[in-house]
């Protein structure tokens, strides 16, 4: 058996792991956006913050991973894993933003079940970062958030046929449907991460 030598410098993993705290704020904030009574403006403002801390920890691991010789494992892996972390964030950043600018007023209840898969994902993906050290229990993860994926595009059909069933009005459906997209793009992107988790975890193993 061949010995594969770890590092004990733990810092990468801890960066991961506040990568997905970030993305666990991000949902909450998307979910607050979608509220009747929230205070859009105010919503989108602290997303954007959000979404600004999430880029500084993903140029942390970049800078972390320049200036380390030995990386816990293949740097591709390390930038691949960063990057599709804060893609997640920039797409629940846009779906915020979309709402904001586009001044929808009544947004369709149907996009609160693609907000429950974004917030049910931002869990299992800050759940399962901290166990990335030891590279151990992942698979139900990565098995856990393709099945949400799944339920994700379905719900997206059904609100694409929703908007196309004639009972909006044409402007109304073009500004919908950019934000439906932007969330099943962040749901996708979770996928994304899990599928390079997996990709690590086979490598490691």
């Amino acid at each position: 058996m061949a010995f594969r030598f770890r590092p004990v410098d733990s810092s990468f993993y801890d960066l991961f792991a506040e990568s997905a705290q970030h993305l666990l704020g991000g949902a909450a904030l998307l979910a607050e956006m979608l509220s009747e009574d929230s205070n859009r403006e105010e919503v989108a403002s602290r997303m954007r913050a959000a979404e600004h801390e999430c880029d500084e920890t993903t140029h942390a691991i970049v800078r972390r991973v320049n200036s380390t010789f030995v990386t816990p494992f293949d740097r591709e892996d390390i930038y691949s894993l960063a990057s599709g972390l804060d893609d997640v964030m920039d797409e629940m950043d846009e779906a915020v933003d979309l709402i904001l600018l586009y001044e929808v007023e009544h947004l369709p209840s149907e996009l609160s079940k693609q907000v429950e898969v974004l917030q049910r994902c931002a869990e299992l993906t800050a759940d399962a970062m901290p166990r990335l050290q030891a590279m151990k229990d992942l698979d139900e993860y990565w098995i856990e958030i393709n099945r949400l994926e799944n339920t994700g595009d379905k719900s997206y059909r059904r609100i694409l046929a929703s908007l196309f069933s004639g009972k909006y009005e044409a402007i109304e459906v073009i500004k919908l449907k950019d934000i439906v997209e932007a969330l099943e793009q962040a749901i996708d992107a979770f996928e994304t991460v899990a599928n390079i988790v997996e990709q690590i975890a086979v490598k490691e193993s």
